[in-house]
């Protein structure tokens, strides 16, 4: 599946042990940028609904869009902006909008009239990068009108378990990643196969996306490129594969 970045709105304010090496926060400062300054985009706001000269959308049917990873969407901020996001969203059906966020407690007063059940293309993803933002966020993930639901445990900071909340049928896929760039914390692939292990007994669909900058495997320290964190987690995962 084609994956597309969408940002509609640029910028957040730290809430969660998760966002201490916020990856937005650091590219950001590279470019003078204060990250914390939250903006609606003048280019991209209505990137979904955007044509080509022959008419076809500049995103095509069927792709997946990654949407508001350089902010949340249910920021206080971007309650204004919110409901015209959402028109966009119900206009696109024929693609499907991945939204992540840290603030999922937020979720039922920032959704539309008409959600119901939920709109068929989207997903909702939570993070969950510790033990104590699982047993916080997961409950109220699972009681909430949401058609699929991912948590992305990212970036992992110790080692978690999920205990029942897999059991309950809801979950679509858990993703694992590491924390990125020089100040990353580390990433112990032990904690992986822990999570993978609960996954694989529940039949739940598992994905190790990025090793993070600091990996450690077999008890031996790897510090890795940012542009080879996603190809190492990949090997990573066939290495376990292929020695489980």
């Amino acid at each position: 599946m084609n994956r597309i970045l969408w940002s509609p709105w640029h910028g957040c304010h730290k809430c969660s042990p998760g966002c201490q090496n916020c990856y937005v926060y650091y590219l950001d400062q590279l470019h003078n940028k204060d990250a914390s300054i939250v903006t609606k985009s003048k280019t991209n706001f209505t990137l979904p609904l955007k044509k080509t000269r022959n008419g076809d959308y500049k995103i095509p049917s069927g792709s997946e869009v990654a949407t508001c990873f350089t902010s949340d969407f249910f920021l206080e901020e971007a309650d204004v902006w919110r409901d015209e996001a959402w028109s966009i969203i119900k206009q696109r059906s024929d693609v499907t909008f991945l939204i992540c966020t840290k603030r999922v407690e937020r979720f039922l007063d920032c959704i539309p009239s008409d959600w119901n059940d939920g709109y068929s293309n989207v997903i909702l993803a939570v993070t969950c990068e510790n033990q104590e933002k699982i047993e916080k966020r997961l409950p109220i993930l699972l009681s909430i009108p949401v058609q699929k639901k991912y948590v992305f445990v990212s970036p992992i900071l110790e080692e978690v378990h999920f205990g029942s909340f897999l059991k309950s049928g809801q979950i679509d896929l858990v993703s694992v990643g590491g924390e990125s760039y020089p100040n990353a914390r580390e990433c112990n692939f032990d904690w992986i196969k822990i999570i993978k292990k609960e996954c694989d007994q529940n039949d739940i669909p598992f994905d190790f996306h990025q090793t993070g900058h600091h990996f450690v495997k077999n008890q031996k320290h790897y510090k890795i490129s940012h542009r080879e964190e996603y190809s190492q987690a990949k090997k990573a995962m066939k290495y376990l594969e292929e020695n489980d």
